[in-house]
């Protein structure tokens, strides 16, 4: 091949990438539902309207605080509770009952399934009278706030595939999480904070992974993924200017590197650059934000006690969740909190008691909060892990030392505000609280009813990526449980 020759094919390279440039925009304009490919837009307030440019219908809530509590809480010791465990205690679980359900390679090699009731007291509490332990006191307060569901159910028994279904749909990695997902429909009130903030406590029980995936933004714009507070140095990473450069340099330096991208966007057509200076911009406008977000010498004395001891600890579980009063407060749309530590498979009955003495006064505390001022009417808490443990020990069984498997077939979550049902129960277990038996709720049911509460018919809220209207909701027919809305 000659000199000429590759000239030829480099010049016909370049009119074909730029040729298909144009042709690919008009192309992908067409294919996309109107408005969905539409950049967000700023709203009357001031924030960034969303993709969806106004709710489906009529919301009954505008933002979500999700309290993620991960590895597994046990439904069995805290919430769904039935007397006849007792009698139940230290029998081998009924072959009719486990109906030949797959469980994890960590019991498959077990050949004794003995039933363990909870060690721990249970009693009503409520106009409902729902059940709930001893060692949650706080929730069991707000039982009249509250709708217990306890028949949510996913089909993975593995940590990583279950969280990852609950927080995107699917049990495959690379979708948008929940929060990456309202943020790009709803966008947000506030210009001058992220729509979507994730804060990690860690308890003193075991610990699974998490991944930044879970909070990621999959096929949408990266600009939607959860930004992560932490607990020491900068709240959000790079937040402070590196020595010697003032907050005007800081500007300076963002416009020049602006306009670059900018060329290259008319260049390349990348949308995702737009991504990369919506971040820049918006880390700029948190310098200023944040530090008076985090900084709590406005709060009263009442109300740190409200959530307990820890409420000034950087990192706890408390002061994570009177941050996330107080992102709320600012229009925030999605507050996650991941608190770890709840996979026991071992010493259960002492670690799951100090998991709750971390987490029991601050999530009721910050329901409290929430509503006397306001707030709680058009905010939805949510509370809950990936799936529930099982009801016959793992290794050996004794007094007061046990495990429990995970279990996705039946568990138990809660809800507060926002639409749902005040003081009311929903769903019901066997008296192993293994099998549903009234009214389940998938995890994408749970997932289609808080869209529903945010004004958002889960069924068109799609994003069109490799020829398919993909939904936070999978496509195994979610439905929304009216049931559930008040």
């Amino acid at each position: 091949m000659n000199d000429l020759d590759i000239q030829h094919i480099l010049t016909r390279r370049k009119l074909l990438q730029l040729g298909a440039r144009g042709l690919g925009a008009l192309g992908a304009a067409s294919l996309l539902e109107p408005g969905l490919s539409a950049a967000p837009s700023p709203s009357a307030s001031g924030g960034l309207t969303g993709t969806l440019g106004a709710p489906h219908f009529k919301p009954k809530a505008k933002r979500v605080i999700y309290l993620f509590f991960s590895g597994g809480p046990s439904h069995i010791d805290m919430y769904d509770y039935h007397p006849k465990m007792r009698e139940i205690h230290g029998i081998e679980l009924p072959d009719s009952i486990r109906n030949g359900q797959r469980i994890t390679g960590m019991t498959s090699g077990q050949k004794s399934f003995p039933c363990v009731a909870p060690m721990f007291e249970f009693s009503r509490h409520g106009q409902n009278g729902s059940w709930f332990s001893e060692i949650v006191p706080n929730i069991a307060s707000i039982a009249d706030e509250i709708t217990l569901v306890k028949s949510v159910h996913t089909e993975a028994i593995n940590h990583d595939p279950a969280i990852t279904a609950i927080n995107t749909g699917v049990q495959q990695p690379g979708k948008p999480s929940m929060g990456a997902w309202l943020d790009w429909g709803m966008g947000s009130p506030n210009k001058d904070l992220p729509g979507y903030v994730v804060m990690i406590s860690k308890g003193r029980g075991q610990s699974q992974a998490l991944y930044d995936r879970l909070w990621g933004s999959g096929f949408l714009p990266s600009k939607h993924q959860g930004v992560k507070f932490r607990s020491a140095g900068d709240p959000v990473l790079y937040l402070s200017n590196p020595k010697g450069v003032s907050r005007d340099m800081r500007r300076s330096m963002l416009d020049g590197i602006a306009k670059i991208n900018q060329a290259k966007k008319a260049e390349s057509g990348d949308p995702e650059i737009d991504a990369r200076i919506a971040q820049y911009e918006m880390a700029y406008r948190m310098q200023t934000s944040v530090p008076d977000l985090v900084d709590l010498k406005d709060e009263p004395q009442h109300v740190l006690d409200l959530y307990g001891k820890d409420a000034m600890r950087k990192g706890s579980f408390a002061h994570n969740c009177l941050i996330a009063r107080r992102l709320s407060e600012r229009g925030v749309p999605f507050v996650q909190l991941f608190h770890r530590g709840w996979d026991q498979h071992g010493s259960l009955p002492s670690k799951i008691r100090q998991q709750c003495e971390d987490v029991d006064q601050p999530a009721a505390a910050l329901v409290r909060d929430l509503k006397q001022r306001g707030l709680l009417k058009d905010t939805i808490v949510i509370c809950g892990g990936e799936f529930g443990r099982t009801i016959y020990s793992q290794g050996k069984l004794t007094k007061d030392n046990h495990g429990r498997d995970h279990h996705g077939r039946s568990f138990s979550m809660w809800m507060a505000g926002g639409g749902f049902k005040a003081g009311f129960e929903y769903g019901k277990t066997d008296d192993f609280a293994y099998n549903i038996v009234e009214n389940p709720v998938h995890v994408n049911d749970l997932n289609a009813t808080v869209l529903q509460c945010l004004g958002i018919d889960h069924e068109r809220f799609t994003y069109k990526y490799l020829g398919l209207d993909q939904r936070l909701t999978g496509v195994e027919h979610p439905k929304v449980i009216p049931d559930l809305i008040a």
